[in-house]
This record gives structure tokens, sequence and C-alpha cells, in this order.
């Protein structure tokens, strides 16, 4: 499976990354309380998803298992250890093509952050 986590394509089998709860418990997780936790991570790590792929894919994972149309998430922590609620996030679906557009970027070692902003989230000017 491919996620694009910010500016990073993380490729993962989402069945090995399931988080150890119960089946229950996990199912009373809601997407907002996923997209919170991102955000308490990202507050903590704005660069995540450099810096601790395994954690982004489990986050990435987990949004997936509660949202199975969404493969891109964007956090955005303005400094490392801001407040929680400061950390923007978005979450999209992105095509086969995009998202294999992307990964050959990234294999290539041209995709940055700027690039992902301007086939993506659209966030600087054009």
């Amino acid at each position: 499976m491919l996620f694009l986590m910010n500016d990073v394509i993380l490729s993962f089998d989402p069945s090995e990354l399931a988080p150890p709860v119960t089946r229950d418990r996990f199912a009373k997780l809601s997407l907002n309380s996923v997209l919170d936790l991102g955000k308490e991570l990202f507050s903590e790590e704005p660069i995540l998803q450099h810096k601790d792929i395994e954690r982004a894919q489990r986050l990435a994972a987990l949004i997936i298992a509660k949202a199975p149309d969404i493969n891109a998430a964007l956090f955005i922590a303005p400094t490392r250890g801001c407040k929680v609620e400061d950390v923007q996030a978005r979450y999209v679906q992105l095509s086969v093509e995009v998202m294999g557009a992307l990964l050959h970027r990234q294999n290539a070692g041209a995709l940055t952050n700027a690039e992902a902003d301007r086939q993506v989230w659209q966030r600087l000017a054009a």
C-alpha cells in the first residue's frame, strides 16, 4: 500500500502495522481521534515522516483503517513542541496515476516538499 505523508511516499502492508488494541476498542476510535493522534505526533516531531518512518507508517495504517479511501495526509506543525491545536491537518484521496508519479519522483530522489505541495497540497503560491 502507498500513502503520501506530507512529502514522503510510504510503502507498507497495513495488516503488519495493525495497532495492538482489541477490535472493540479500535472500533470506538474515530477518524477525528486518529487526526488528533497525528497532530500530537507532529507537534512532537514536525518532520516525523523523515525522522521516524515506522511511526508515520503506523499513523498512515490507522488513517487507512478508519477511512480506506484516504491515501494522503498533510500535518503542518509550526515548531517542535507546539500546541497540538496549532498543528494543521488535511486528508485527501489521490489517484493511482498521481501516486505512481510521486513514487517515481521519490525513487529518483526528486520528490521535495515544494514538489509535493505543487502536485498535491497546493499550499505554495503559484
